[in-house]
């Protein structure tokens, strides 16, 4: 599963060199109770055939097609009050400011799209006056922004998972963590396992742990999860992961186990970095069978996600 903003950029660069017009359509404000964050986005094609969400479908494509009608500039804003929305089809009505943007060129996604893949973050800034894009290296502490004349917006790298080991409970684990919009790797250097795998939308790693995190996942926006129950496996994935920046490092097993694994952690790592290990894993939420540890353990990565996410700017004079 491509995360939603990757999936908009391609199709916005596929629809493009096709010689389709399209308009790229991008939430900027909110009030009240609007589906959608700001930063937002969607696409609408000519043809009226839309990617992406800013109001759960309600509003971009009644707008793009009425604006297609008129002399606009190629950017603009809109702002959608309570009662429009609810006319929209936004039955729990809010407001929300959106821009539309009507694309000429791939060359700004193009190279968005490339530095993602890379997991690198870019900046991409659009002035609603002149139109004018730049696309930049995104700063640490950039985010989402709107001062009523230029849009920025961050783009990559997408939230990831690492599960260590491919048995049952990372299945479920990776079902739910795919639908939640993570990306999803899956690394087991057990054949019999890592065959039997048949969850679509995952990337499958014949690595050793201590490789796969090496390789993939040592940044601020990757989850550990050592879930094989085998500590010659799991502990392979942590001691390198714990020193990393990764949002998340945790490891299945119960309060004995995971007291055994500080401890021989603590062999290997300093004090501060055996103390990011999460264990047992997973909220507190009673859970029991393979299916509810799995939501136990991704409802605990979206509350770290929420809690670690860079706060959106959003001012107006």
């Amino acid at each position: 599963m491509r995360n939603a903003d990757l999936e908009v950029l391609s199709s916005c660069i596929d629809w493009l060199n096709a010689g389709l017009r399209v308009d790229l359509v991008t939430v900027v404000k909110t009030w009240g109770s609007s589906p959608r964050p700001p930063g937002s986005l969607a696409a609408v094609r000519e043809d009226g055939v839309m990617v992406g969400s800013v109001s759960g479908g309600c509003v971009e494509k009644q707008l793009a097609e009425s604006f297609q009608k008129h002399d606009l500039g190629q950017v603009h804003s809109y702002r959608i009050d309570d009662q429009q929305a609810k006319r929209f089809g936004l039955a729990c009505g809010g407001e929300l400011e959106l821009t539309f943007e009507s694309l000429d060129n791939a060359a700004d996604l193009t190279s968005i799209v490339k530095s993602m893949a890379k997991r690198q973050r870019v900046t991409r800034s659009v002035n609603i006056e002149t139109a004018e894009s730049i696309v930049s290296p995104a700063k640490p502490q950039d985010a989402f922004s709107f001062d009523g004349e230029t849009v920025k917006k961050v783009f990559g790298p997408d939230w990831q998972v690492l599960l260590i080991g491919a048995g049952q409970l990372s299945k479920f684990v990776a079902q739910f963590a795919l639908a939640t919009d993570f990306s999803v790797l899956v690394c087991d250097p057990r054949p019999e396992f890592l065959q039997a795998w048949d969850i679509d939308g995952a990337m499958l790693l014949d690595l050793q742990p201590h490789d796969a995190v090496i390789q993939h996942a040592t940044d601020f926006h990757s989850a550990v999860l050592a879930l094989t129950h085998d500590p010659n496996l799991d502990d392979m994935a942590l001691i390198e992961a714990l020193p990393q920046s990764c949002f998340y490092v945790g490891a299945l097993g119960s309060k004995r186990n995971y007291e055994r694994r500080c401890a021989r952690l603590g062999n290997l790592l300093e004090p501060h970095e055996v103390k990011k290990l999460h264990g047992p894993i997973g909220l507190k939420i009673g859970s029991r069978s393979s299916a509810e540890i799995a939501i136990s353990i991704i409802a605990e990565l979206v509350k770290e996600r929420a809690t670690n996410s860079l706060p959106v700017q959003t001012k107006f004079a």
